[in-house]
């Protein structure tokens, strides 16, 4: 398979270091209670979840955004702080991050940095996740310009434990200087029809696991394990697999039709599969 001719020092989650998710934007709270609680329940292996109101943090705090911020906050600091950290069942360490959409170099620094303070003043977000993300090598300036001053913002905040985490929701590889911009990059974003024959970029074979999330709709629950070799050995270390579509599959409960805005059908499965979550 194409995912199979990588460099041969690309291979480097292939000795099966630990995954974890990365949580692209559940449905609002009051509609999906039970994804929420999921995130903060003991031994859930969470990088960051993302929260997004209405593209953005909203016009002013909701309470419901409030509440489920306040019990992934209290499960981090359970997680890190907690009487027993080496306990291998432990509360999820992830961090909330607060989704601001670039439209792809389109929306104005001014409106974006506007939008941050409202989620660290309201919903005290630990980082940011910035979807739609350009991937060209002339909007880098742009992009490490708002990567700067939020990480300005993030470090004078008591939210942020460690100076907070910027994620570039690009979907693909990007330029490659974008790497220095964040702290992680989302290098695939999409079917797994095309993820199974995907290939890797070289240059990201220059940083550790860490620093790249693939995210993959209508994963079979028969092909899990083909699609968690194929991101270690691409060296991601933060995944959503799901087995929903964005297509012709809406949730009932929440009216979406986001594919990422659900739990996936085989989610406690995937759970046991990546094991108990680890804390940073």
């Amino acid at each position: 398979m194409p995912y199979l001719t990588a460099p041969a020092d690309a291979r480097r989650t292939a000795g099966g270091e630990q995954l974890g998710f990365g949580v692209p934007g559940y449905a609002h709270p009051l509609l999906a209670p039970a994804e929420w609680a999921e995130l903060a329940r003991p031994g859930t292996p969470l990088h960051w979840a993302v929260l997004n109101i209405a593209n953005g943090p909203g016009t002013r705090p909701d309470p419901h955004c409030l509440e489920a911020a306040g019990r992934l906050r209290n499960a981090r600091e359970r997680a890190l702080h907690g009487e027993a950290p080496d306990d291998t069942v432990r509360a999820s360490g992830g961090r909330l991050l607060g989704h601001l959409d670039l439209a792809f170099g389109e929306r104005p620094f001014g409106e974006l940095i506007a939008d941050a303070r409202s989620f660290i003043d309201w919903y005290r977000i630990g980082g940011f996740y910035l979807a739609h993300c350009p991937t060209e090598r002339a909007e880098l300036p742009a992009v490490r310009r708002l990567t700067g001053t939020l990480h300005a913002l993030l470090a004078e905040s008591d939210s942020a434990d460690g100076g907070g985490r910027l994620v570039l929701g690009h979907g693909a590889h990007p330029y490659p200087g974008y790497a220095e911009a964040a702290d992680q990059l989302v290098t695939f974003q999409g079917p797994w029809t095309d993820y199974r024959w995907s290939q890797v970029a070289e240059w990201t074979a220059d940083y550790p696991p860490e620093r790249f999330a693939h995210f993959v709709h209508g994963v079979p629950r028969t092909h899990l394990e083909e699609a968690m070799r194929i991101a270690r050995w691409q060296g991601a270390g933060t995944i959503f697999f799901t087995d929903r579509n964005d297509r012709n599959d809406r949730d009932d409960r929440t009216g979406q039709s986001d594919p990422f805005a659900t739990l996936p059908r085989y989610w406690d499965e995937i759970v046991s599969r990546i094991g108990p979550g680890i804390s940073e």
